[in-house]
């Protein structure tokens, strides 16, 4: 008898910018069956997402670059090497969860894609209740207290 597939087991093995992409990709494929032209009438919507992609890949990238010269994972589930908390941690526990929202959230303007917009959501709920919580409990597990008092400092998104 073949065991049951958990497909929260398979989406734990992407990537977590995937997971926006896949979301992305749904939203723009019911785009494509059902257009509606909602975001393309905001005055300037371009611009806007420009610069709103603008900063969610610079505030992705900060904390990914943070964690390079850390030289600890970037993979949820994996052991930490160091806590990291500072840079852009001093701030946000997550801040390449709340780039690659906001990236998203640019690039939907950008292209004025509605939809997309619409999913995002679905995206947020699997990091916050899925990706997160597991990566919580491996620095919890990890690196004790000090995670504790970290936590109690800084909040998970903003």
């Amino acid at each position: 008898m073949e065991p049951t597939r958990n497909p929260i087991r398979f989406l734990l093995r992407l990537p977590v910018p995937w997971i926006f992409v896949l979301v992305y990709l749904i939203g723009f494929a019911v785009e494509r069956a059902y257009p509606l032209r909602i975001v393309e009438q905001v005055p300037d919507v371009s611009i806007v997402g420009g610069v709103t992609l603008g900063v969610g890949v610079v505030v992705a990238g900060w904390g990914l670059v943070t964690f390079w010269r850390a030289h600890t994972t970037t993979v949820p589930g994996k052991i930490s090497s160091q806590m990291v908390t500072w840079g852009p941690y001093r701030f946000t526990r997550n801040p390449m969860y709340i780039g690659l929202t906001i990236a998203y959230l640019g690039e939907a303007l950008l292209l004025s894609h509605f939809w997309p917009i619409v999913f995002l959501p679905v995206a947020i709920a699997y990091v916050n209740w899925i990706v997160i919580p597991l990566e919580e409990s491996k620095l919890q597990g990890t690196f004790g207290i000090q995670y504790d008092e970290y936590r109690a400092r800084v909040r998970r998104w903003l």
